[in-house]
């Protein structure tokens, strides 16, 4: 199984795949230096894989080297990145 998290910035949110499926993303809302992250979906056939946290890293990760801070409004990305503190310093 292969997967693969990536920007899909004409829709606003980051998108993993598996298998080059679908399997969820995160919006992803970019205003100048600052991402807002108000809603994570893993479609239902691919719960319990430990993709939310696949993807939201991938995210995260991107946004580090883009030079930007983020907003944690989805839940799922705020309780991510409460629990791992190498993530706290992308808090705007």
């Amino acid at each position: 199984m292969s997967n693969l998290v990536t920007h899909n910035a004409d829709k606003d949110r980051y998108e993993i795949h598996v298998d080059n499926i679908l399997a969820g993303f995160t919006q992803a809302f970019e205003d100048g230096d600052v991402v807002t992250f108000p809603h994570t979906v893993v479609f239902d056939q691919f719960e319990g894989q430990g993709l939310a946290s696949q993807l939201v890293t991938g995210a995260l990760d991107d946004i580090r080297v883009r030079g930007k801070k983020i907003i944690a409004t989805c839940p799922y990305v705020a309780r991510f990145v409460e629990k791992h503190p190498d993530y706290q310093d992308l808090l705007a």
